[in-house]
């Protein structure tokens, strides 16, 4: 069984949601990502930051991001999946809620990431399509 620890990308880190998006920026430039899952102060999982976010959300809304927290960022309930789980029901959890990239936990605490780019170097050609065709036809025509 392939689980969600064999494909996640290891060393992910969180961004305190007390930390301004300029500085939630320069981590991502730093660790060459596109998002970070947000923290509360007892390293809880309470939201995930993307540079989209940050561009969308906040500079392009006349905003600065050196005031804006990651935490003020965070909306709907965060998604994450434990890291023995099944890869099938990683792809459930991506599919059902159309995420692109999803927080894994161990003992409550921050293990790793899987991104699409995780799911195309680890799953079969036919679970890459049918998670495509489910994530962006929905999101494409909604």
């Amino acid at each position: 069984m392939t689980t969600a620890g064999d494909i996640m990308h290891r060393g992910a880190q969180w961004i305190p949601a007390h930390e301004t998006l300029d500085r939630a920026a320069q981590l991502m430039r730093e660790l060459n990502v596109g998002a970070l899952p947000i923290s509360d102060e007892n390293e809880r999982l309470c939201g995930i930051l993307t540079d989209r976010d940050i561009v969308v959300g906040c500079v392009a809304m006349g905003h600065d991001p050196a005031k804006v927290t990651a935490g003020e960022m965070a909306k709907g309930t965060p998604r994450w999946i434990e890291s023995d789980a099944d890869v099938d029901d990683v792809l459930t959890e991506m599919r059902t809620h159309q995420i692109r990239r999803l927080p894994v936990i161990d003992d409550k605490r921050l293990v790793g990431m899987i991104s699409e780019a995780d799911l195309a170097r680890h799953l079969t050609d036919e679970q890459i399509a049918a998670f495509a065709e489910s994530v962006y036809a929905r999101s494409a025509s909604g």
